[in-house]
């Protein structure tokens, strides 16, 4: 949606601000949703990575990539779910 306002729930700016991605009201949910999915997809290549390197162990794998998922909730939404809970107005 070209010219379209998108209003962040306070909960999901609060999020998104820890990952260090800030939304103006013309930042199209899709765009800030694949910058988090980006990230997260980075996190985990780096966990992965340190498996390999045997930095952590096997067994704790998985209990990191849980807490990695967690951390990363809003991925947890399609993006239909994002457009529609950031209220599109185009009035623009």
């Amino acid at each position: 949606m070209t010219g379209s306002r998108w209003t962040y729930p306070d909960e999901l700016r609060a999020a998104l601000l820890g990952f260090g991605l800030a939304p103006t009201a013309g930042t199209a949910p899709a765009v800030v949703r694949d910058a988090l999915n980006d990230l997260y997809r980075f996190e985990l290549r780096r966990l992965r990575d340190r498996l390999r390197a045997g930095v952590i162990e096997k067994t704790a794998y998985v209990d990191l990539v849980i807490a990695l998922r967690r951390q990363y909730w809003p991925l947890t939404l399609p993006l239909p779910a994002w457009e529609r809970i950031c209220q599109a107005d185009a009035s623009g």
